[in-house]
């Protein structure tokens, strides 16, 4: 696996971060618009369970690369 490009998922139960390695330039804006659950150092650094679906929904919307994406699961 290329560490390059590599694709993550991390989920909440509602709502499902999708992070693409190689697109990520390192801004900062998830860190600083949601730290409870974006710990660049920590593993995992995400753990979207530390927040609600509707703010991480708001970050990964600030994400000038794409690189954080997002879908909302289905619910049974």
């Amino acid at each position: 696996m290329d560490p390059k490009n590599i694709k993550k998922e991390y989920t909440n139960g509602e709502v499902t971060i999708v992070w693409q390695s190689g697109k990520c330039i390192h801004s900062g804006n998830c860190v600083r618009n949601n730290p409870d659950v974006f710990k660049p150092k920590e593993q995992p650094w995400i753990t979207p369970e530390n927040s609600t679906t509707e703010k991480i929904i708001e970050t990964v919307n600030k994400c000038p690369s794409g690189a954080l994406s997002f879908y909302l699961n289905k619910k049974d």
